[in-house]
């Protein structure tokens, strides 16, 4: 039956970034679906723990700073000790930083790419490595963003940076393919989080993009619930390399 290759039961997911948003949303999802979870965050994601073990799956958190490489071998290895082993990498874990590309400070720009690039490639290169040991096959989903199609204003290393995210998917998906492992991304679009707080704040700004989406809506974490079970599950098993926007039709605009 169709609907049981969407069925995640007994998989093990690591999920980068998952306490609040995005994250969490997607990782509610993961579980729901029948993932147990490794949280993979700066601190330890106590409400996203609850939800998770609410729903009868196993939860485990790893404290790390995802922008300094040195503690990426170590993840996956707390993972596979604690949970057995690794079937599913959710990297979600992001920052972002806005100023005027005259003004925009080195600083800046490396503490994006650092966390928004490089920490996905090291990542999925140790995650990718384990699902080899384990005898091949995974999933592998990366989080791009709009400015993966769209150059935006005033954030110049996001957008390098997540525009980095779908050619790296493409890169490993074309690589990894023959293992069985299968990398894909999603593009979020207008997304009601955190990190777009000041943008709805704003009423011109927040009508502006109102206006600019087909579905005449701000999209919510649970939006992106289907689209990471799909691409974690075997329904996905013959797409490599491509990367879904969910944006409530802001790019067919």
């Amino acid at each position: 039956m169709i609907l049981d290759a969407f069925n995640l039961a007994g998989k093990v997911a690591i999920v980068t970034g998952c306490d609040t948003g995005l994250g969490q949303g997607m990782t509610l999802g993961l579980a729901q679906a029948g993932c147990d979870i490794v949280g993979v965050n700066r601190k330890i994601p106590h409400d996203t723990e609850q939800k998770v073990t609410a729903l009868g799956r196993r939860f485990t958190a790893i404290q790390a700073d995802l922008s300094r490489q040195d503690d990426i071998g170590a993840i996956v290895q707390t993972a596979v000790e604690r949970m057995g082993r690794v079937d599913i990498l959710v990297n979600n874990a992001g920052t972002i930083r806005r100023e005027d590309a005259l003004n925009f400070s080195e600083q800046d720009w490396d503490d994006v790419m650092n966390l928004n690039l490089k920490s996905v490639f090291f990542l999925s290169q140790a995650v990718a490595r384990q699902f080899i040991a384990q005898g091949g096959g995974g999933k592998i989903i990366n989080i791009a963003s709009m400015l993966s199609f769209q150059g935006g204003i005033r954030v110049p290393s996001y957008t390098a940076s997540k525009s980095g995210v779908l050619g790296l998917t493409r890169l490993l998906a074309n690589e990894w393919a023959a293992h069985h492992i299968n990398v894909n991304a999603i593009a979020p679009g207008y997304m009601a989080t955190n990190n777009t707080q000041q943008l709805r704040e704003d009423a011109v700004r927040n009508q502006e993009i109102l206006d600019r989406i087909p579905a005449a809506r701000w999209g919510k974490p649970a939006d992106l619930q289907g689209p990471v079970v799909f691409l974690a599950s075997e329904a996905s098993a013959y797409i490599n390399g491509y990367t879904i926007a969910v944006d409530g039709g802001w790019l067919a605009r």
